[in-house]
């Protein structure tokens, strides 16, 4: 029987894509659980502010999941923030934004098993208390570890959806009875006459505390590669986000606000702490139990999903080289980061042993504020830097600046998210000190593991995920390639080109496998504006090529293919620069389809050029390219075999029509690149070859 696998470790080919209603039950199990735990530390400071606070909460993760869906669509990666940085800024900043949120899931785990203990407690009082309360929360997080473990499959994520959606029955229930029985209007009208005045100190504390659990935000965009949700259905995904989020973020808070502050339950199960407040027995003591049972589901899923994102977030830090390889070591039978999970458990064990949420979550506050505003910054900067990129999703309400189109949910995301960060430096000790040494181990790690390899700190560099499976890792040629599409036949071969290199192995050195970047250039005539609207044929024709290049190339063992487009005036220069921006290590591409000529003999290039062995595009980029070019020379159209391949070292017969890409390959050779010709076989068909050193 072949073992079970998480999605985050299925192969590419093998891996099931998921629809929005997953996801929508993926986030709102996050959210929903969060509400459960951070209501009482919200009310303690908000009172009939409460609401108020919930609300600027919900405008907040309205703002930030719209660039973090711009982001996860622009590059379908698992990652998150991770992805959104690298490409962004550079590696060193996407690793910040990985280590930040790599705490908030340890947080997470820590805090869903606290609150998982205080509503069952609530429920049966022996087991929220001591010794048996803080065994109880070891169990839920050993039993978390475990699931994750043994792999989570596409299925088990779709349970998600309907936990998410039977709990957001009972909240729906619980607000309609909230605003008969509890609803106090006074609270709407002037709020500090319900439970007292408030300073603004005490708002932008309780803010702090409101934003736990908008981790779901990059755990979802973790799962951008295998999510089946077009244009039309990501916009639908969001309004039905907010929809639901705003039934317990508003709703239910509005309810909780109405309540006497300081009663009895409200900080440790807050909601069951809202429902003692009701004065019927019988439909307390229902509620009691629909809200215990249903809360205590949904916060051991959002248990599992926080060890299920820490454990993807974690492997792709290790594939990515950002922490030691071993860490990300997979399970020999269940495929999954064993190395990750384990420590994670250990170390969530420990942050449960204080038991004080109100410590735990001050500390998340830290990770997430500062992951957030480098999203927010991060769109920004794409902006800027992929002007012409394919967005399925755009943040809408822009404005032109210097000629760059600014999304200003983004803007104001940054600055929300920038000033939420400086306040919980400034009003909470615990993440004064603990975040900030987070942040710097990690930064130490991060540059000791680098520099000890010695591998650039900004550059990406990836290792083939199979090679975490073995007992000594070993390397790979190149870091990261570029491979530019053409929607030609030849891509196919190109693209097994790249992937070959890139799954290679080289003994008794370290492995260091490689991704590759698939690129469409989109060459716009001068006549016309460099941002103006393509055909939609041709946007077919270019997400076809890409989608057969990610699959061609992803055929290989541990390869994953990034595709994405650009927009230029020059397909030669487009490629030159996004080698010199991405920092790859080497360019595969075809030379240009030669033209027939003179005598039968095949010239590389446009007919009328004569003195050329390539044409524009291959010739500008083999002179300009940062790095290495592989080139990859046509099949012979009459199908015969060169006497030049039976024997290397031979010179081609004459009459060879491969003769002008073999002696590009001489002079490639001698001004220090490598190159790659496929040699024809007697059926017509590309034999592979290697590259010529």
């Amino acid at each position: 029987m072949s073992p079970k696998r998480t999605i985050s470790e299925m192969p590419a080919p093998f891996r099931r894509r998921v629809g929005s209603p997953v996801l929508w039950g993926f986030v709102q199990a996050f959210l929903a659980a969060g509400f459960y735990f951070s209501l009482g530390l919200v009310a303690d400071r908000a009172h009939g502010w409460t609401w108020a606070v919930y609300l600027a909460a919900a405008l907040f993760f309205a703002l930030t999941a719209l660039s973090y869906v711009e982001g996860a669509s622009l590059h379908q990666e698992r990652g998150g923030a991770t992805i959104i940085a690298r490409y962004a800024f550079n590696e060193l900043w996407s690793f910040v934004a990985g280590w930040a949120i790599l705490l908030d899931y340890l947080l997470l785990i820590a805090l869903t098993a606290l609150a998982i203990t205080n509503y069952l407690g609530a429920l049966w009082q022996p087991l929220g208390q001591g010794i048996t309360g803080f065994a109880f929360s070891v169990a839920v997080i050993v039993a978390v570890a475990a699931i994750n473990l043994r792999g989570l499959d596409p299925r088990r994520i779709e349970r998600f959806f309907f936990f998410a959606l039977a709990d957001l029955g009972v909240q729906v229930v619980l607000l309609v009875i909230g605003l008969i029985v509890l609803f106090d209007p006074d609270v709407l009208r002037a709020p500090s006459s319900v439970a007292g005045s408030v300073s603004f100190r005490d708002l932008l504390f309780a803010f702090t505390f409101a934003v736990v659990a908008f981790t779901a935000l990059d755990a979802s965009s973790g799962l951008a590669g295998q999510v089946a949700v077009g244009r039309a259905g990501l916009k639908r995904l969001l309004a039905a986000r907010f929809l639901s989020l705003m039934v317990a973020y508003v709703g239910l808070a509005i309810i909780a606000a109405s309540v006497p502050a300081g009663a009895a339950g409200l900080k440790d199960a807050p909601v069951i702490g809202v429902i003692d407040q009701i004065h019927q027995a019988g439909l307390r003591d229902v509620l009691r139990w629909a809200v215990g049972i249903s809360a205590s589901l949904v916060l051991f899923t959002a248990c599992i999903g926080s060890m299920l994102g820490l454990s993807r977030l974690g492997y792709s830090l290790a594939v990515n080289r950002q922490i030691p390889s071993a860490i990300g070591r997979l399970h020999p039978t269940y495929r999954t980061p064993v190395v990750i999970i384990v420590v994670g458990a250990v170390l969530s064990i420990a942050l449960v042993i204080p038991g004080d949420p109100k410590f735990l979550g001050a500390i998340y506050a830290f990770g997430a504020t500062l992951a957030f505003a480098l999203v927010h910054l991060s769109v920004l900067n794409l902006r800027r830097r992929e002007p012409d990129r394919d967005r399925p999703f755009r943040v809408p309400f822009n404005v032109r600046v210097g000629g760059v189109s600014v999304p200003i949910p983004a803007v104001l995301g940054a600055i929300v998210s920038i000033g939420a960060f400086a306040s919980v430096l400034a009003l909470h000790s615990s993440a004064r000190i603990v975040g900030p040494s987070w942040l710097l181990f990690g930064i130490v790690l991060y540059v000791t593991y680098r520099t000890g390899s010695e591998k650039p700190l900004t550059r990406r560099l990836t290792v083939p995920e199979d090679s975490l499976t073995r007992t000594e890792v070993r390397g790979a040629e190149y870091g990261s390639i570029l491979v530019p599409v053409f929607g030609s036949p030849l891509d196919d071969d190109i693209m097994q080109t790249a992937g070959r290199l890139a799954a290679e192995d080289r003994p008794d050195e370290e492995e260091e496998g490689a991704s590759i970047e698939a690129i469409w250039v989109f060459e716009v005539p001068m006549a016309l504006p460099l941002d103006g609207r393509l055909g939609e044929g041709e946007l077919k024709r270019a997400r076809a090529a890409l989608a057969r290049a990610k699959a061609v190339g992803e055929e290989y063992e541990g390869v994953t293919v990034s595709p994405f487009t650009v927009r230029a005036r020059s397909a030669g220069a487009a490629i030159v620069r996004e080698a010199r921006r991405r920092g790859v290590e080497a360019i595969v591409m075809p030379a240009e389809e030669p033209s027939l000529v003179r005598g039968g003999v095949l010239l590389g290039g446009k007919e009328g050029l004569r003195g050329t062995f390539v044409g524009d595009t291959t010739r500008y980029v083999v002179t300009k390219a940062p790095c290495r070019v592989i080139l990859t020379a046509p099949p012979d159209p009459n199908g015969r075999r060169s006497r030049h391949a039976e024997r290397p070292g031979a010179p081609p017969p004459a009459g060879d029509p491969t003769r002008p890409m073999r002696r590009a390959a001489d002079r490639l050779r001698r001004r220090g690149h490598g190159t790659h010709v496929p040699v024809p076989s007697a059926d017509g068909n590309e034999a592979p070859g290697k590259p010529l050193a």
